[in-house]
């Protein structure tokens, strides 16, 4: 970087991303090196420790901007966080899923990142990442694919012909029998808000047997119940159109009792992906045209953003939640 570029201050998208980022990846790194302690797959155990270094890389790319830049980094999470002589609390399989399920994130973050930022060492680090992610996240699929654990969307004929709509459904008409089929971007939403929570439901299951803070394991036990309603919910509209609903893979939650996280790290991982949660469930109401179904997204949007909130309320009074960076307070400066 030059002098000039230097000189450059970061702009509060970019502050916002990488400050974001930065969290983030700490706190799945503490999963991996659990996974790590533990992985007997020798064409699993590769992938999440190529995903580790490549968090690890991701982490120290954004110590140094902040470095040069005389910004305070975040304490985020560490080996404090992760007790590795901790019994195996997942299977092997679902350590793959959690990479994969960690790539869905990623990718489309960084590539909506890059469209944010300008700087030319931040546009350089977001594409650079985008690149490793989804380059670790189709070997991520592949051997999925390769294990029989990746459960594959609803299948569909294809169109003869072009067709244009006749009419948009009333909304009396969708309650009441006046239904056209799923089309492909509905298809499509449904399965994926189904596969996300089948990973989501294994990794509350083996959070819940090992947290003993009865507040935290309540919360988590709301979440598990939040899971579960979507997944029968989306499986139930799925059976109704004669498609077969999607079956759960095979990726069990172990025995232990020990928990291997803080239970820091954990309300962070279910508040992170109770946020991605809402903002997957908002961009598939936006796709449905069909009314019943942007009901159902309706209702469940309402009811996931209130357990957001919950969880931040805990995160908050625990003294837990870092405050991200904001701008001075004018109106304190005037008084």
């Amino acid at each position: 970087m030059t002098e000039q570029e230097h000189n450059i201050p970061l702009t509060s998208p970019e502050i916002a991303a990488l400050w974001t980022s930065y969290l983030q990846h700490s706190a799945t790194t503490c999963f991996y090196k659990h996974f790590l302690q533990h992985l007997k797959d020798q064409e699993i155990k590769p992938i999440v420790e190529e995903m580790l270094a490549l968090e690890t890389s991701y982490l120290q790319k954004i110590e140094q901007i902040f470095v040069t830049e005389s910004f305070p980094i975040p304490k985020a999470f560490t080996d404090k966080d992760v007790d590795l002589t901790a019994p195996a609390l997942f299977t092997d399989l679902f350590a793959l899923s959690f990479v994969y399920r960690v790539g869905q994130m990623t990718v489309p973050y960084y590539a909506t990142v890059l469209t944010k930022v300008a700087r030319k060492d931040v546009v350089a680090y977001y594409d650079e990442g985008l690149m490793s992610s989804k380059a670790l996240y189709k070997k991520s699929l592949e051997l999925m694919l390769s294990k029989g654990i990746y459960d594959r969307p609803p299948k569909m004929m294809y169109p003869k012909e072009v067709e244009y709509m006749e009419k948009q459904q009333t909304l009396f008409g969708a309650f009441f029998g006046e239904k056209r089929p799923l089309n492909s971007m509905e298809l499509s939403e449904i399965f994926s808000t189904i596969e996300r929570n089948y990973i989501g439901l294994l990794l509350m299951m083996g959070l819940i047997q090992v947290t003993k803070d009865q507040e935290i394991k309540a919360y988590l036990l709301k979440g598990k119940k939040l899971s579960e309603k979507q997944i029968d919910t989306f499986n139930k509209i799925l059976r109704k159109e004669e498609q077969l609903g999607n079956i759960p893979v095979s990726m069990e939650v172990t025995a232990s009792t020990t928990s291997p996280f803080s239970d820091r790290l954990i309300m962070f991982l279910i508040s992170a992906t109770t946020t991605t949660g809402i903002y997957m469930l908002s961009y598939a109401l936006s796709t449905s045209l069909r009314k019943d179904l942007a009901v159902h997204y309706s209702i469940l949007l309402t009811e996931i953003m209130s357990y957001g909130g919950e969880g931040l309320e805990i995160i908050i009074k625990r003294g837990w939640m870092e405050q991200p960076p904001q701008t001075v307070n004018r109106q304190d400066l005037y008084k």
